[in-house]
């Protein structure tokens, strides 16, 4: 590129968040020269602003939920043609760890993801491995919303989950979400838990069959009403507190499945005699896979989820250090926010 340099969102270290510039990208021969459209901003960007995502170095570009329009091809890349609108996989892999070799590199032990230990999106252009663009027929909005969808969808494929299952989804941000629909998406009963009826009934509209404001009712007893006291087959933990840790393994039915997506910042006590009185299977989730990617963008094509109601706020690049402010001040009032570029 011939521009000397960028405008870019760089997290300087903990609560310093500024506007700055950076380098243009240098293409590689086997990379695709992107025009950075819209970024979205999830739990992990607030967690790295409030220095407590233990993965970032500083400073830091942010940005990992990207939708871009493909500016140049790099001459061998033709499956992506100029003006395209496309979105990507902002994982890396090594291809030799255990994870790697095992066919999950979305949990290989070296990887970098976008924002967090290398630089991200949140700056004019970037250049990324073709191999690693996704595209799909949606708009750029819902192109920024494959990613952090994905993640939810990806824990729904590690829980096995099934039309027959019943799918408690404990948090209704956006990755909660992403379990909600791809529950919903595959069939099974959704039953989304959260003490903010705004996003429950978001919720709703991304495929929960039943809500639960668990700050208005007792949990225990409306899971066992809704499962003709059994408990949910699959208890997905999209929030991270110990207590909720805790409860997915107290709640969830003999021989169920636990899906943990995110980590408590503390450690976690459990009553350990469940884990083996009820047989649970306890999962880890992390970051999400090629086909995740494809199921997601296969549900926003059938427009199955509610794409503006799940987006709380759209603002440009020079207004993210204050509203993020506010963010981290009020993270209850947020769900998705997304910044422009155009």
């Amino acid at each position: 590129m011939k521009r000397r340099s960028m405008k870019a969102l760089i997290l300087e270290g903990p609560g310093k968040l500024v506007v700055g510039t950076c380098p243009p990208p240098a293409q590689s021969s086997d990379e695709v020269l992107l025009r950075v459209q819209l970024v979205g901003l999830c739990g992990s960007d607030l967690n790295s602003f409030r220095g407590t995502n233990p993965l970032i170095s500083y400073p830091r570009i942010l940005g990992h939920e990207i939708a871009a329009t493909v500016e140049d091809t790099g001459g061998a890349n033709d499956d992506f043609p100029v003006g395209t609108d496309v979105t990507l996989m902002p994982y890396t892999s090594c291809g030799k760890c255990a994870s790697c070799l095992r066919q999950r590199p979305n949990a290989c032990q070296f990887n970098q993801t976008m924002g967090v230990q290398r630089d991200g999106a949140l700056t004019e252009y970037i250049s990324v491995p073709a191999a690693k663009i996704v595209r799909g027929n949606l708009s750029l909005k819902e192109l920024c919303l494959v990613e952090p969808l994905s993640i939810g969808f990806h824990a729904i494929a590690r829980g096995r989950v099934t039309a027959k299952d019943t799918v408690a989804v404990l948090g209704c941000g956006g990755v909660g979400l992403g379990a909600i629909a791809a529950a919903s998406f595959a069939g099974a009963a959704a039953v989304a838990i959260d003490v903010d009826d705004r996003k429950l009934e978001i919720a709703r509209k991304a495929g929960a069959r039943h809500c639960i404001n668990s700050q208005m009712q007792d949990c225990h007893e409306a899971l066992r009403d809704l499962t003709n006291g059994q408990g949910p087959d699959v208890f997905v933990e999209a929030i991270g507190l110990p207590q909720t840790f805790r409860l997915a393994v107290e709640e969830v039915t003999f021989t169920g499945r636990v899906v943990y997506i995110g980590y408590a910042k503390v450690p976690v006590a459990y009553e350990t005699k469940l884990f083996v009185q009820k047989e649970l299977d306890i999962l880890g989730s992390r970051n999400a896979l090629p086909e995740d990617f494809r199921t997601v963008i296969q549900m926003l094509e059938a427009r199955r989820f509610p794409v503006e109601d799940a987006i709380s706020v759209t603002i440009g690049m020079d207004d993210a250090p204050q509203l993020i402010g506010q963010w981290a001040a009020n993270p209850s009032s947020y769900s998705k926010i997304m910044v422009s570029l155009r």
